[in-house]
């Protein structure tokens, strides 16, 4: 029972926390600019199931938190059906109907009356303010937590390397790669780690002299916090200066944005990789793996630290990362043209836009459940990694071991 309640603590609390946060701002990014334009809200929920707290505010409005801690959203006043798109004739019953109950005049307070670039907005700011989480959080780790620095410097080359090969030498800094500037040598390997078999060019200053190379990183199998995985390598160490840099808020600000675009963008890219085959497919995530992600940090945190507060510092600032690639992941993903994401609504406005009425109720039903196909079959083959590579049910029992 004791080892169930610390694998309980170390795996499903942090993973909780870290959910319920990205969640949590995405929905209130909806809300807020829901809000602003004036758009009528029933419900803000956190979680789904039964709740275990709920409230009504004076605007009646109800918040509430689920026990199932996986999601969350926003219900506006008015919402008929899943898409959260009426058609024409749903429109017009709904109109009657609330002309009717309230007068012509209640009309604007709708989401679904209101003009299409405001409902494009109120759905665009979920995604957005994932953004800007990823933003802050960042920008908190490198202002308060400061970022390790090392030269992008080369070292150390490996013989019969890529990088032996392509032309290396001792002393060249890498400026850029495949044009994204390097400032340090852990950016180095953000990079070329998902570029396993492509040929990527590098640009170097030798002697004061620019030169450019190119190398095609080498899959190496690496032990990282969450054990084995291939990564690309070119065969270059850095040099064993490191200097522990604090920033003022306008440059953690700066930087915060900066390294939030590169996480997107490497996202981006490794999802390219994937579809096109030069990344497998199993290494796609589901809620398990980023669960054990979370526990093996918290862990991570707890045994290489001398004491409690240590622990607490770092383990904060590592949960803080993964909380803000997450919130990029997130905000990506809801941005996809997938009628059950934020993404597949701007489809559906987009159309309406342009056809000036809304897409047929028939074909926003057949949307809705393409897409929720397509998003539960990818959560399942995720999870199904997840279990297949974690040994979830050997790890089960050894719950109640």
């Amino acid at each position: 029972m004791l080892y169930f309640l610390q694998n309980l603590f170390f795996y499903v609390v942090p993973f909780a926390l870290v959910l319920s946060l990205i969640v949590t701002v995405h929905e209130l990014g909806h809300f807020l600019v829901a809000k602003w334009c004036g758009v009528a809200i029933e419900r803000f929920a956190i979680g789904f199931g039964r709740p275990i707290f709920s409230h009504r505010d004076q605007a009646g409005v109800e918040w509430r938190i689920g026990w199932i801690p996986l999601g969350g959203y926003v219900l506006f006043s008015g919402d008929t059906n899943a898409s959260s798109v009426p058609d024409h004739d749903d429109m017009k019953v709904m109109r009657d109907d609330i002309i009717q109950r309230e007068g012509k005049e209640s009309l604007s307070r709708y989401f679904h009356f209101k003009p299409v670039w405001q409902r494009a907005l109120v759905t665009l700011a979920g995604p957005v303010a994932n953004f800007l989480l990823a933003i802050v959080l960042f920008a908190i780790l490198f202002l308060t937590f400061g970022e390790q620095v090392v030269p992008p410097r080369v070292a150390v080359i490996s013989p019969a390397s890529p990088a032996s090969e392509a032309g290396f030498k001792v002393n060249d800094e890498i400026v850029r790669i495949n044009g994204r500037r390097i400032t340090n040598f852990r950016s180095i390997g953000e990079v070329i780690q998902v570029r396993t078999g492509v040929a990527t060019s590098f640009d170097i200053l030798r002697d004061g002299k620019p030169v450019t190379l190119s190398a095609t990183p080498r899959k190496v199998i690496v032990n990282t916090i969450s054990g084995p995985r291939p990564v690309g390598q070119i065969g270059i160490a850095p040099p064993p200066d490191v200097t522990l840099e604090r920033s003022s808020l306008p440059q953690a600000l700066s930087k915060g944005v900066v390294k939030t675009w590169d996480t997107l963008t490497g996202t981006l890219y490794v999802l390219g990789r994937i579809v096109q085959g030069g990344i497998s497919l199993n290494q796609l995530h589901g809620p398990i793996g980023i669960a054990h992600l979370s526990g093996d940090i918290a862990k991570a945190s707890g045994e290489g630290s001398p004491n409690l507060l240590t622990s607490l510092f770092y383990g904060t600032a590592n949960f803080l990362g993964l909380a803000a690639a997450l919130s990029v992941g997130i905000g990506f993903m809801n941005l996809l043209p997938i009628p059950v994401l934020d993404g597949g609504h701007l489809l559906f406005f987009a159309y309406e836009a342009l056809a000036r009425r809304p897409l047929a109720a028939k074909v926003q039903a057949l949307g809705y459940r393409v897409g929720l196909a397509l998003v539960f079959g990818l959560m399942l083959f995720a999870t199904w990694n997840d279990v297949h590579e974690l040994q979830v049910f050997n790890f089960l029992g050894g719950l109640f071991s």
